[in-house]
Formats: structure tokens, C-alpha cells, sequence
């Protein structure tokens, strides 16, 4: 299986992008996203992205070219219009402009529309961190996880991420999905050829299923049963209803290229960690600490340090099916 440098599965995602009509900006912005949830272990995030998104930007499903475009409808908000294309510059243009407003006022937020698959949603709310700032990020996603008690899908595994400053230190980050499992760990099963584990997703019957084709027919099963899928209406009403994305239900799939954009959307809120103690990053570092000194306890995101850091020194190694199919797009 080849391995590949970091600068290498850059510009293979890079020329991949490109190749199949998208801008350079865009796949510049894509490509840094992707690379990095697979440096961190987070491969459903990663290069396998880049055979759906190249099969639906010449389908028209996703617009590779076009500029995102901010505005401020009021003075501690920005809203972005991703235009139907990939979230990553929509987001990078959130994470550039945000800082400064929350520095400014204490809390500020950003709204995306028409947007896409958001990839790793903590990689946004820790580059937020990194500046000193206590970030939130909520996203909405195609329909795939039915309310508690029902049997059809209205509700997306609908990503939630926090991050906020530790002193000397990478940001503490949390990012799950609302799903037992990210939906992406189901695509790649199925692209493996390998089953998944019972209690991932249910068939199309509502049965318990270790068929990943089965599983992605059927719907995903919620973390914390009835708990999850209250998260997961919180999330449709302030990634969509509130910034005016489309909900879930309202979506189509971001794993084919077939029909109109998915248009949903995400929502950022960010405050600055001093803005109500002077002492917080202070205060987190402590709270750090007490979990940290206990045996088998560990940060959310120790694993996903421990991959990056390992990923920077060797490379990242690709399955030979996975690069054929890549460099097939």
C-alpha cells in the first residue's frame, strides 16, 4: 500500500479537485480539510470524499467554482452563502472573520446556507480555539435517522463540535456525531466490502442489520436512543430552520450525484474565552488537569493528537483500491 507525505495527499486531493472542474480556491481550501481528517484518524472525512465530490461537481449537484460570498445582517453576525458549493471555504471564511468580531463584542456567530458535507466539524470550532476563542459549530445533514418512536428518516447524524483555548497547549475538542456512529464509518465499511457491527443502523424494515448497503437503505440508529434525537431536532432547527438551510428531509445525499445541491447548513457561535473571566483558559486548564491526573482517563481528541502527530512524521498510508480509485475520478 503506498504511502504519501502530507504535501503529497495534498496535491494528489488538490489535482484530483481540479481535474474535475473545480476552482483553485476551492480546491486549495478542500483539499486542506480532507487532508487533515485523515492525518487525525478520521478517514470517513478524508480522501475516499474525493470520489463522491468529483461524480457530483460533474453532475452539478456541487458547484466547483464559485465564490462564497459574506455579508453582516447585524453587527455581531455573518452571513455566508456557500453557493451550492463545498462548505470548506465557506467555513474558512467563517473561522477568518469570526475572531475579531467576538474579540470585539464577547460573543459572535456565523451562518452558512447552501452549503454541503462539512467533513470533520471539529477542525473549524479548534482553529477557532487556537485563537483564543470558545467556539460551537452545528451542522445539518441529509436525512438519515428517524424521530424516537418513528420509521422514517427526518433528521441528518447532524454534527455538534466544541472547542475552547488551553494554555501551551493544542484546544480541547469535542466532536460527535448524533448517530452512534459518523455515517461515513458505514460508506467506507461498504467500500471495503467489510460488515459492520449490530447496532450501527437498522434496514429499511426497521431491522437490525450488519449489512452496510442494508444500513445505508435503512436508518442510523441515535447516540443515547431518544436523548440523541432531541439533539438532533435542536440541531435541524439552528442549522437550517435559523439560518435558512434546508432541513434534512428537505436534502439530498451527499454520497451520490443524484439530483439538485444538498443545501444545508451550519451555524458557528463563538465567544471570547476572556470576555466574562479573565481566568477562564486558567480555569480550563484545572478542569484539564482533574481529568487528566486520573489513571485511563484522557481529553477528547488525545487519539486524534496522537494520529496528526504520527501522520506529520510518516505519511499517510492509502489502499491501493482507494488511490486507483482516485486517481480514476
Amino acid at each position: 500500500m503506498p504511502t504519501l507525505t502530507l504535501t503529497e495527499a495534498h496535491a494528489l486531493a488538490v489535482r484530483t479537485l481540479l481535474r474535475c472542474g473545480t476552482g483553485r480556491a476551492a480546491a486549495e481550501s478542500t483539499a486542506r480539510a480532507l487532508v487533515g481528517a485523515e492525518a487525525d484518524g478520521l478517514a470517513s472525512h478524508g480522501l475516499v470524499r474525493l470520489i463522491a465530490y468529483g461524480a457530483q461537481i460533474r453532475a452539478a449537484k456541487l458547484v466547483g467554482d464559485v465564490a462564497v460570498t459574506v455579508t453582516r445582517p447585524r453587527p455581531g453576525l455573518l452571513a455566508v452563502d456557500a453557493g451550492h458549493g463545498f462548505a470548506y471555504p465557506a467555513l474558512d471564511a467563517a473561522v477568518a472573520a469570526l475572531p475579531d468580531l467576538a474579540r470585539s463584542q464577547g460573543v459572535a456567530a456565523a451562518a452558512i446556507r447552501r452549503s454541503h458535507h462539512c467533513g470533520a466539524a471539529g477542525r473549524p470550532a479548534e482553529a477557532l480555539a487556537a485563537q483564543g476563542l470558545v467556539a460551537l459549530l452545528f451542522a445539518n445533514a441529509p436525512a438519515a435517522m428517524a424521530p424516537w418512536g418513528g420509521n422514517r428518516a427526518v433528521f441528518g447524524t447532524n454534527p455538534i463540535a466544541f472547542a475552547c483555548p488551553l494554555p501551551g497547549r493544542s484546544p480541547l475538542v469535542v466532536d460527535l456525531s448524533l448517530s452512534k456512529v459518523a455515517r461515513g464509518n458505514i460508506v467506507a465499511a461498504r467500500q471495503r466490502g467489510e460488515a459492520i457491527p449490530e447496532g450501527w443502523a437498522v434496514d429499511a424494515a426497521g431491522r437490525p442489520t450488519t449489512d452496510p448497503a442494508a444500513a445505508l437503505a435503512g436508518t442510523m440508529i441515535p447516540l443515547g436512543d431518544a436523548k440523541g434525537t432531541a439533539l438532533a431536532l435542536m440541531v435541524e432547527l439552528l442549522a437550517a430552520g435559523l439560518v435558512g438551510a434546508r432541513f434534512a428531509g428537505e436534502a439530498t445525499s451527499f454520497l451520490d450525484a443524484v439530483g439538485e445541491p444538498p443545501g444545508t447548513g451550519q451555524l458557528i457561535l463563538a465567544l471570547d474565552a476572556t470576555a466574562f473571566a479573565t481566568d477562564a483558559c486558567e480555569r480550563f486548564a484545572a478542569l484539564a488537569a482533574m481529568i487528566e491526573d486520573q489513571d485511563g482517563a484522557r481529553l477528547p481528541g488525545t487519539r486524534r493528537l496522537a494520529a496528526r502527530a504520527r501522520a506529520a512524521e510518516s505519511g499517510l498510508t492509502l489502499s491501493d483500491a482507494l488511490l486507483a480509485e482516485i486517481e480514476a475520478v
